[in-house]
């Protein structure tokens, strides 16, 4: 899904893209599907692979596992971007929720003619949408978990995705940003970063080249 963005984020830095428990290359486990497992993976694998930290970004359910990892395993996090991501279930649209409501088995019945069905034949598509129903049906708030982190942290959504604008907004002030005025200089701003990529929607986002002309920048910057 990143594959458009990744020739830039790749340029100048090392970059390991993870499948997450049962999505891709990564075999399901006998585990359901949670933020905060998927969280306690993506910490253990950064372990795992040597780094002290990494910068995380993730998109949708990543971006809840990216949240989780950056709530839980701060000391592992250097910065986080997350795309289109709600820190609160009730950050998408009502319409949103009740396809989450409806989620299950009879939704991998279309996969069976996706190209992803031919891109990975070895998952269990029944199974998978089983446990993202499941998951994307539990309520959560980690609004007190935001509000801790430490690290710096951009949040980009399409201009007509999936969650709510004022939520966007919330969760923009949570981190700090919106408070005042930047002033002339822009040393009032907060550290974190606010981005809408036009003319996208959730669905869509990440096939956007802004995505990476947003992100670099921010990558780039000196640690706050």
């Amino acid at each position: 899904m990143f594959e458009r963005s990744l020739p830039a984020l790749a340029r100048n830095r090392q970059v390991v893209t993870a499948d997450l428990q049962g999505h891709g290359n990564t075999v399901d486990i006998d585990r359901p599907l949670s933020f905060e497992a998927m969280a306690d993976d993506v910490a253990a694998l950064i372990t795992h692979l040597g780094f002290t930290k990494a910068d995380i970004i993730g998109y949708s359910l990543g971006g809840g596992a990216a949240l989780q990892t950056a709530i839980r395993h701060p000391q592992v996090v250097g910065k986080l971007v997350l795309v289109s991501t709600p820190f609160r279930r009730d950050g998408f649209y009502s319409e949103v929720l009740a396809d989450m409501a409806r989620m299950g088995p009879e939704a991998a019945k279309w996969m069976q003619q996706s190209p992803l069905a031919k891109l990975y034949p070895g998952v269990d598509w029944a199974r998978l949408f089983t446990k993202l129903g499941e998951l994307l049906r539990k309520d959560y708030d980690w609004s007190k978990g935001v509000a801790a982190i430490k690290a710096s942290v951009m949040i980009a959504y399409a201009d007509a995705d999936a969650i709510r604008p004022a939520h966007i907004v919330e969760f923009y002030e949570l981190l700090g940003g919106g408070k005042c005025d930047a002033g002339l200089d822009g040393k009032k701003r907060a550290v974190a970063r606010l981005a809408i990529v036009p003319g996208s929607t959730h669905y869509t986002v990440l096939s956007s080249a802004l995505i990476a002309e947003l992100v670099m920048p921010f990558l780039d910057m000196p640690l706050a």
